[in-house]
């Protein structure tokens, strides 16, 4: 019985983790997308070449340049 339950503890953990990292992947793809609209849409004329998708990952935040709308 309670191998049982450190297993479900353990398992549950780890679901949990792979949860929060799936969120954190998502969120960080819909802001490296919604950049490129973005860009196109309201700063063309600015020069931005868009950091990998493993920054937006870490940062969780927009990564367009300074003086284009977000």
């Amino acid at each position: 019985m309670i191998t049982e339950f450190f297993f479900a503890a353990i398992f549950s953990t780890a679901a949990v983790q792979e949860t929060d990292d799936l969120k954190r992947n998502m969120a960080a793809l819909e802001l490296f997308l919604k950049d490129q609209e973005d860009h196109k849409q309201h700063c063309p004329n600015i020069k931005w070449t868009q950091p990998d998708i493993e920054v937006y990952k870490k940062e969780l935040a927009s990564q367009l340049p300074t003086g284009c709308k977000k």
